[in-house]
């Protein structure tokens, strides 16, 4: 009798050897082949490789877009292990799956038990407006925002995608889960789009709370690999780490944030009014680090919500750049007078890049460092504060208002 692993490897195998036989006679494979021609046992790519053979069954088909489009989740996502366990006989789709790959349900089961979180979905806009359940469709999977995708048809064949332009072919993404799965928001249709969004569309505008806000946001790139998805900016309060010339991360707003720091930009452009410090955690920040100041920090989270994580030498270099560029008067504080009240420039007197590392993992985009225009040299109508990137390249520009 096969052991779970043995069925699994199989299954492996005899995608693979589809993916070779399906290269013209006389080529060569690419570098990118030669790097991963067999799924490995234990990856998602098992797993993507059975939902794309299973999706060669028109009924299931059908059964996978009737749920995609039901998912009341920002992108019509699913999550994948509840996906597969739906169902009576315990669960249609993964029942399908074992009889399209040739693999028994139980070693399919206890793959997807031990393989990470994932979620599925039509990541590219176009792709879930165009496709029809037809089978003219991939099956993609990639780890980490801007690997390589490795994808598979309805026949098993192997492909590798480019993983910074989709293809014109419907892809399912099958990715580590980005999204919170715990309660189903309420949907109502969108007229005249054919597409559900969570409700209310926008959050609640947040209770009148003194302290610097974000009214307006551009950024030149989401940052974003597309198989991952729409992008997730969050906006970071970086300051003195006690009495140390050490940096740490004092607020954060975001998509999982609670109101009033939510905030959820998911194209280039976004307008609104979200708090990213308090009067009174400005206040105390103030009192306790006499003379230091505060960064508005941006990045593009990818896995762990309101957490920076990213390479420490991207971050070190980063802040090098930027500091060097405008003499460390990088940084800002509350400047309102009884007239007006202002968020101004200020110098970042901390060694910075010193202690950033300790907030380091892995992961995150760095968008940027924001800086005043005036200390830039750089204007753009509307806005006030530049955002700066490794490079010192300009990555953004947003509007920052105390309120």
């Amino acid at each position: 009798m096969w052991s779970h692993t043995s069925r699994v490897a199989a299954l492996a195998l005899a995608v693979g050897a589809l993916a070779c036989s399906d290269r013209p006679p006389g080529t060569a494979p690419s570098r990118l082949e030669e790097r991963r021609v067999f799924a490995p046992a234990g990856s998602p790519e098992v797993l993507a490789q059975a939902l794309a053979l299973a999706l060669g069954d028109p009924a299931f088909r059908a059964h996978v877009k009737g749920e995609l489009d039901r998912s009341p989740f920002r992108e019509h996502k699913l999550p994948f292990q509840r996906f597969l366990a739906a169902g009576p006989g315990g669960g249609i789709a993964l029942a399908t799956m074992a009889r399209r790959s040739g693999v028994a349900m139980a070693d399919l089961a206890r793959e997807a038990d031990g393989a990470m979180p994932l979620e599925m979905y039509l990541p590219v806009p176009e792709h879930r407006r165009t496709w029809t359940g037809d089978a003219n469709v991939l099956v993609a999977t990639a780890v980490a925002d801007h690997d390589v995708p490795v994808a598979f048809d309805v026949q098993g064949h192997r492909r590798l995608l480019d993983p910074e332009q989709p293809p014109s072919t419907p892809v399912i993404a099958v990715v580590p889960v980005e999204t919170d799965f715990s309660a189903a928001p309420t949907v109502i249709g969108c007229l005249g789009c054919g597409d559900f969004f969570p409700w209310p569309p926008f959050p609640p505008p947040p209770p009148p709370v003194p302290g610097l806000y974000l009214t307006k946001a551009h950024f030149v790139d989401d940052f974003e690999g597309w198989l991952k998805g729409s992008p997730e900016f969050e906006v970071h309060i970086l300051g003195q780490k006690a009495q140390t010339d050490s940096l740490t991360d004092y607020q954060c707003a975001g998509e999982k944030q609670p109101a009033p720091y939510y905030f959820d930009q998911n194209s280039l452009d976004w307008s609104g009014s979200v708090l990213l410090f308090s009067k009174a955690q400005l206040d105390a920040y103030n009192a306790a680090h006499p003379g230091q100041n505060i960064r508005v920090f941006v990045v593009e989270d990818d896995d762990t919500a309101c957490q920076i994580k990213a390479d420490r030498n991207l971050l070190n270099d980063a802040i090098k750049a930027i500091d060097g560029a405008y003499k460390a008067i990088t940084a800002g504080n509350d400047s309102s007078s009884w007239a007006q009240k202002t968020f101004k420039r200020a110098s970042a007197f901390q060694k910075l890049w010193a202690a950033v590392a300790s907030l380091i993992n892995t992961n995150d985009e760095l968008v940027g460092n924001a800086v005043e225009d005036v200390v830039v040299g750089a204007t753009y109508p509307g806005y006030n504060w530049i955002v700066k990137g490794q490079n010192n390249v300009t990555n953004g520009w947003i509007t920052l208002t105390m309120k």
